[in-house]
C-alpha cells in the first residue's frame, strides 16, 4: 500500500469509529488539539502560564517547559495519528505510517541542508534584520548545540511530525496537491499551539498580540519548506524532523547570542518574514510541485495532474451513497 493507496472504505461502520474512518484527516486535527490543550491545562494555569495555580513546574534543562509542555506535545499529533491509523486503515496502513520514520537513508545533502543549511538561513535572516551586527556565539551555547538538537529530535520532533507530516499530509496531498495541502497544514500546524502562548512558551505575559500572528505567518510559510523536504526525500520522516529542530534549536540556543540587537519581541516577526522568502524560493524553484510525486508512476504532479484524477470531487461525494465497501485510490477522505 502506497502513501495514496487505500484499502476498502467500510461504509458499515458506526458510532465514532465509524466516523473517524469516514473523515480520517478532520478527526486527527480535532483529536489532536483535543488532547494536547486538555493535558496543557495544568501548565497554562500555573506559575509558568496565567498564574492561577499556585505551582511553578519543576525546571528541567533550564525551564520549566519540558514538565509542562511534552506530556500534551505526545499525547497530541503523534498520538492521535496512531489512533486515526489504526482505526481507519488498520495493521497495513499503520506499518506505512511507521515505515516512515525509518527512512534514514537519503542523499546526504539532505542531511546538510537539514543542519547546515536551515541554521545558515537563519543566521542569513538575522544578519539582515540587525544591520550585520552578528556575533560570534558563545562556547557554552556551541557546545550544548548538538545535545539540544538531540533532545529536540526525541522531544518536539517525534511528538509532532509523525502527526503533521507523517499522517497528514500525505492525505491532504493526494486531494489537494502540494501547494493548496502545505496551505492548509500550515494554519492547523500554528493552531495545535495556540493555548501555549499563555505560557512562558509564548513569552507570556510579556509578548502581545502579534507573537501568535507572527507565529502563525512562519508555519504557513516553513511549512512549504517542510513539505518541500518530506516529498523531495522520499517521504522521510527523520530529514522532517532534523529540519523542524533545526529552526528551533538553532532559535533557543545561538539566537540571543548571535542577534543581541533583535528584542525578544521581534525574533517572531523576523522568523516569520524569512520564512516567506525561504517559501517564495522553494515554490518558485520547484514550480509549484514542492517534490511531490506520483505514487504510481514517480512523476511529479501539478494542480492540472491531480485534477486528471479518475476519482474527482463529485465522485467522491457519491461514495456516501454506497452501500458496499468502496475501493478507492487517492486518499481523498477528510
Amino acid at each position: 500500500m502506497t502513501a495514496i493507496d487505500l484499502p476498502a472504505i467500510d461504509r458499515g461502520r458506526t458510532g465514532i469509529r465509524g466516523v473517524i474512518s469516514r473523515h480520517p484527516l478532520v478527526s486527527f486535527f480535532v483529536l489532536a488539539n483535543l488532547l494536547s490543550w486538555t493535558a496543557w491545562i495544568p501548565y497554562v494555569l500555573s506559575q509558568n502560564g496565567l498564574g492561577v495555580w499556585d505551582f511553578t513546574f519543576p525546571e528541567v534543562l533550564g525551564g520549566g517547559q519540558i514538565l509542562g509542555m511534552l506530556p500534551g506535545a505526545y499525547l497530541g499529533p503523534i498520538t492521535s495519528a496512531l489512533v486515526v491509523t489504526v482505526i481507519t486503515d488498520g495493521a497495513a496502513g499503520l506499518r506505512e505510517w511507521a515505515a516512515r520514520l525509518w527512512r534514514w537513508r537519503v542523499r546526504w545533502h539532505w542531511y546538510a541542508i537539514a543542519l547546515l543549511g536551515v541554521p545558515a538561513a537563519l543566521v542569513l535572516t538575522g544578519a539582515v534584520f540587525s544591520g550585520g551586527q552578528v556575533l560570534a556565539p558563545s562556547m557554552t551555547a556551541l557546545a550544548v548545540y548538538v545535545p539540544a538538537l538531540l533532545i529536540q529530535m526525541v522531544t518536539t520532533g517525534l511528538a509532532e511530525e509523525p502527526g503533521w507530516r507523517d499522517f497528514s499530509l500525505p492525505r491532504l496531498q493526494a486531494r489537494f496537491g502540494p501547494m493548496r495541502a502545505s496551505l492548509i497544514l500550515g494554519p492547523l500546524w500554528a493552531l495545535w499551539h495556540l493555548p501555549l502562548f499563555l505560557t512562558e512558551w509564548g513569552g507570556w505575559p510579556d509578548a502581545d498580540w502579534t507573537r501568535p500572528i507572527a507565529f502563525t505567518v512562519f508555519c504557513i510559510a516553513f511549512n512549504f519548506v517542510m513539505s518541500w523536504v518530506f516529498n523531495s526525500t522520499g517521504q522521510s520522516l527523520p530529514l522532517a524532523m532534523l529540519a523542524h529542530v533545526s529552526v528551533n534549536t538553532f532559535v533557543s540556543i545561538l539566537w540571543a547570542d548571535m542577534f543581541p540587537t533583535i528584542g525578544e519581541q521581534a525574533i517572531t516577526s523576523v522568523l516569520a518574514a524569512g520564512g516567506v522568502v525561504a517559501a517564495v524560493l522553494v515554490i518558485v524553484l520547484t514550480r509549484g510541485r514542492l517534490g511531490y510525486r506520483d505514487e504510481v508512476n514517480g512523476d511529479e504532479l501539478n494542480r492540472d495532474d491531480l485534477n486528471r484524477d479518475d476519482l474527482n470531487r463529485d465522485e467522491l461525494a457519491g461514495l456516501g451513497q454506497v452501500d458496499e465497501p468502496v475501493l478507492v485510490g487517492p486518499d481523498h477522505r477528510l
